[in-house]
């Protein structure tokens, strides 16, 4: 499927060499293309992970088996194999996955259960052992490759590459994070919404870092969606090498915790936003501010139903300022609300206040708004303290075209 590149995309940023960190990426030829669709992360000794897991309940053996891997907190090694998601395949999908993580353990010197595989793609058939198998062996010998060469190789119907970084001083010592990720489509949240990689040089407790990655997680994996459809195979990991040398950052009593937690948080960000401004047929990204809830979680599921409602999404994508449907979707999010209190705007222009429209409302600055690529959303339910920001796509046609030839 040739797909054009998403009119929001951004470009790839320059991003530093993470100490511990070895890429490779080789053919696997998973689908009938040319172009490496097996990414290989050497780590090394030493390196801690932390990661959040779908909570479909038709997770695939990947995710099932990553789920109790990093409980021992200890990786040395990635293998993410794209085209292919080796869901709902049973048995043989578990095999096939077992078979992976021992050649590459027989061949670092490690535990098996250190190796992590992800997969993504089609559902529903099995991973093929032998393709794996050699692509594999071409990946352990490969040339080391840059962020950029890794990030593609892990795509499906992405449409443009996808890379993020930031930095915290922890003492005197400067630690890098740097990530990837993929997703485009069947994005919601329910945990992660993807597959996505951070790696850091960064001396972290792997307890402390599931804490900082859960949360993390909470404000940017979980505040997006395209469609509404959760994937079988969602990950994020995030790999902290120690190879900075800094002191360790074990609890949030921990010299520089806090400017460490905000750059994960940060580049978890970056990283959410370029799957929305990837998602299948977008034109217009949108983000979706939900202020005066009874709590921030009851303003996230608030935020989640609009930028989750095919007609409010439609109508952005037709530039239309539609704020009728904002408040049908606000009515039938099952949250605290009261339509006497409900105020809605558009690019900071409010149409609507204290469950009115307002008298001398001009459309024409809302309009002019709507016809950009870059739209703000904002509702406030006048009863509490809570706020979110969720951030989404339109609906256009494309999406539609993208997901009826799929498998083609």
């Amino acid at each position: 499927m040739d797909l054009e590149r998403s009119p929001l995309a951004l470009p790839f940023p320059d991003m530093p060499q993470i100490a511990g960190v070895t890429l490779r990426v080789a053919r696997a030829h998973y689908k009938d293309w040319d172009r490496c669709d097996l990414t290989f992360v050497e780590l090394s000794l030493g390196t801690r992970v932390a990661g959040v897991f779908t909570q479909s309940a038709c997770a695939s053996s990947e995710v099932e088996m990553g789920r109790d891997q990093v409980k021992a907190g200890a990786a040395r090694a990635l293998i993410v194999n794209a085209g292919n998601s080796n869901a709902f395949t049973g048995y043989r999908g578990r095999e096939a996955v077992e078979a992976i993580m021992a050649q590459v353990s027989e061949k670092l010197g490690c535990a098996p259960e250190e190796v992590f595989v992800s997969s993504t793609g089609v559902i529903g058939v099995p991973l093929p052992r032998d393709r794996a198998r050699d692509g594999v062996t071409a990946a352990l010998i490969a040339e080391p490759c840059g962020w950029e060469e890794a990030a593609a190789a892990i795509c499906t119907t992405d449409t443009f590459t996808k890379g993020a970084h930031s930095s915290a001083v922890i003492g005197n010592t400067r630690v890098e994070l740097c990530g990837i990720i993929k997703g485009s489509g069947m994005i919601a949240p329910d945990m992660a919404t993807m597959l996505g990689y951070i790696f850091t040089d960064a001396n972290v407790a792997p307890d402390f870092l599931q804490e900082l990655l859960t949360r993390a997680n909470a404000k940017t994996y979980n505040c997006i969606t395209v469609d509404g459809d959760t994937s079988t195979s969602d990950t994020v990991l995030a790999f902290a090498t120690g190879k900075a040398g800094n002191p360790l950052i074990e609890n949030w009593e921990s010299p520089g915790a806090d400017a460490f937690a905000a750059s994960l948080t940060d580049v978890c960000r970056q990283l959410a936003q370029l799957v929305v401004r990837d998602g299948e047929g977008a034109s217009k990204f949108v983000a979706v501010s939900v202020s005066g809830a009874v709590s921030d979680e009851s303003a996230r599921r608030v935020g989640l139903v609009i930028a989750n409602s095919p007609l409010v999404k439609t109508a952005i994508a037709g530039e239309d300022a539609n704020w009728g449907r904002v408040v049908m979707a606000v009515g039938k999010a099952g949250e605290p609300a009261d339509r006497d209190k409900l105020s809605i705007a558009f690019g900071g222009v409010w149409a609507a206040c204290d469950g009115m429209p307002v008298e001398e409302y001009d459309e024409a600055p809302v309009a002019k708004h709507l016809k950009g690529q870059e739209i703000d959303l904002a509702v406030d339910l006048g009863i509490g303290d809570g706020r979110a920001t969720v951030w989404t796509c339109d609906l256009t046609h494309g999406y539609i075209s993208i997901n009826a030839d799929y498998r083609s």
